[in-house]
């Protein structure tokens, strides 16, 4: 069962890679892959769509919003190159979620302990802003994912209110009830859903520099979440 799991998720990310349904998106990620940041000149960037990262009978997911643009769409990895994967993976290590704290390319060896991290939007958008379109026509990705996953899969936290509007009606429509009036997104608030498994979403802010910045996002409360979401997945 996991061995085909596997293989449907690597199919999954190989699919998805090859995406270019979204014409703003892909000029926006590739223009960024090939002007640079001025400190990145000698990296051959990714500019492609960014798949999820994790193993195939992970309990937890983690939803964010979308790659960053000399983050993720540099290297090819959720959350790999960046401060927000700076904030993140320190935390998920610190939790022991996390092989090791840092994140800095695809081949660095980081592995992850039952945890998928995944985006509703798998582009760089400009300014970090998808569109509702675009994060529509990136929704079958997200839910194509999140089905293969469906059989062990008992935890979500999800980072921020882009990826808490745009997961509900994912999970919707593969047979979770949503609460209504639906759940809004906050720090800390946990739904419990109904559906094909248990399953308790987690809200937590994004790790976004305009949060972890300025102490809205602290790490200790970035790892209490995690450690929620630990314990969660181990009922």
């Amino acid at each position: 069962m996991l061995f085909r799991v596997s293989e449907e998720l690597a199919d999954l990310d190989g699919r998805v890679t090859g995406c270019r349904r979204c014409p703003r998106l892909v000029a926006w990620r590739e223009e960024v892959a090939r002007v640079k940041r001025a400190s990145f000149m000698d990296w051959d960037y990714w500019g492609r769509p960014v798949p999820g990262f994790g193993p195939a009978d992970a309990s937890i997911a983690i939803v964010g919003l979308a790659p960053a643009a000399h983050g993720a769409n540099r290297t090819g990895r959720m959350f790999t190159g960046d401060r927000s994967g700076d904030v993140l993976y320190a935390a998920m290590y610190a939790v022991g979620l996390a092989s090791q704290p840092t994140a800095v390319s695809a081949d660095d060896g980081l592995t992850l302990y039952g945890v998928r991290i995944t985006a509703p939007v798998k582009c760089a958008p400009p300014e970090n802003k998808p569109t509702p379109r675009e994060r529509d026509n990136c929704r079958p990705w997200l839910a194509e994912e999140l089905a293969l996953l469906a059989p062990t899969l008992r935890t979500i936290v999800v980072l921020g209110a882009f990826g808490w509007q745009a997961l509900l009606p994912v999970l919707s429509s593969a047979g979770w009830r949503i609460p209504v009036p639906r759940p809004k997104f906050g720090h800390g608030v946990t739904v419990a859903l109904d559906g094909p498994a248990p399953l308790t979403l987690l809200g937590c802010y994004h790790v976004s520099q305009q949060n972890t910045f300025t102490g809205r996002l602290t790490p200790a409360m970035l790892e209490s979440v995690l450690r929620n979401a630990k314990k969660l997945a181990a009922r």
